[in-house]
């Protein structure tokens, strides 16, 4: 008898958001090593050589550990992995804010947290032979302290089994609350991430909860109150949502303001059709126009790039903050 059933096996396509692109702004030229597709070359990246990227995750496997490389389909994924390092993701992998730019999953209660988290990132790091360890975390409205006690914890840990190795911490704004940015701070880490994610008309759209005024307030307080420059102060943006020009310089100029020292700027990619569609491609020339002027402003530390800068590379970053000797181009040189 035949199966009576007629409806699809899988959903139809126009029930679904199509990841519709912008025009590739590349003209089509026949020395370029592919031919012209839907992201421009400057968007494009060999794949990496060698079993050290299997390595990696069976490592953090072993140690059920999360990254933000894989939770939020990060394009450097493959690249850092391959130089075994990560970005770890703490506290879950469910997250209490719905950013229209973050594929980290979305829970209004998400996991308790584990007790044993800290040891066996500080464990991880140390079979991954980091020299400079990434820590993020999602953010945790569902907890009083937002979590920042157990950030420290981790931090605090991975620098007693790891004594040698740079620190950085990229944290959530913990809804404003000063006693948490003083407990992150107080764990001391070399560098502390806040990333303001885009300009301020566009920020309701991409940013859940978070606000564009609180992140300059979090970036002013580390920078008034840590207890040495040695500690600094760094956030990002993407580009490529639909902002101008005068816009990207106005939030450089606020960056410069609130008392960054670095400032990181990239291509937003769509991790999924559910979340926001990329408005544009930006290109090198523009992503240089935003260099420049940040380095007018006065801003120390400015990487402009169609990928974001990876992790496989950021430690050179530590070891020139650490030199007076060196200069950009040379840093240059180190990190591309």
């Amino acid at each position: 008898m035949e199966n009576q059933d007629q409806s699809p096996p899988f959903p139809l396509v126009k029930s679904q958001r199509l990841n519709v692109l912008p025009s590739n702004p590349e003209q089509n030229r026949e020395e370029l090593p592919v031919k012209q597709g839907r992201f421009p070359s400057w968007l494009h990246r060999r794949l990496p050589k060698g079993n050290e990227l299997q390595q990696t995750g069976k490592i953090l496997a072993q140690h059920r550990l999360h990254t933000v490389c894989e939770e939020a389909k990060c394009p450097n994924l493959l690249e850092c992995w391959s130089r075994k390092t990560a970005t770890f993701l703490v506290m879950g992998k469910e997250c209490t804010r719905n950013c229209g730019f973050c594929d980290i999953d979305f829970s209004k209660a998400p996991l308790p947290l584990e007790k044993d988290e800290p040891h066996r990132v500080a464990e991880s790091v140390k079979e991954l032979g980091l020299r400079h360890v990434v820590i993020t975390m999602v953010a945790r409205d569902d907890l009083p302290d937002g979590g920042s006690d157990h950030l420290a914890s981790v931090m605090e840990e991975v620098r007693r089994q790891n004594p040698n190795v740079t620190l950085e911490v990229l944290t959530s704004d913990f809804a404003g609350d000063r006693q948490a940015w003083q407990r992150i701070l107080d764990a001391a880490p070399h560098i502390f991430n806040h990333n303001i994610e885009t300009v301020r008309s566009l920020t309701p759209r991409i940013r859940h909860k978070a606000t564009y005024d609180r992140t300059l307030e979090l970036l002013h307080y580390v920078y008034t109150h840590r207890p040495h420059s040695g500690i600094k102060v760094k956030s990002g943006l993407m580009v490529g949502l639909g902002e101008t020009e005068e816009q990207v310089y106005q939030t450089l100029t606020d960056l410069k303001e609130a008392g960054c020292d670095i400032v990181t700027i990239g291509q937003y990619l769509q991790p999924n059709r559910r979340k926001l569609m990329v408005k544009s491609f930006i290109s090198p020339d523009v992503f240089k126009k935003y260099e420049t002027f940040g380095y007018a402003l006065g801003l120390p530390y400015l990487y402009c790039f169609q990928i974001f800068i990876n992790l496989a590379r950021i430690g050179h970053l530590l070891h020139f903050l650490s030199s007076q000797k060196k200069d950009r181009q040379i840093l240059f040189k180190l990190l591309f």
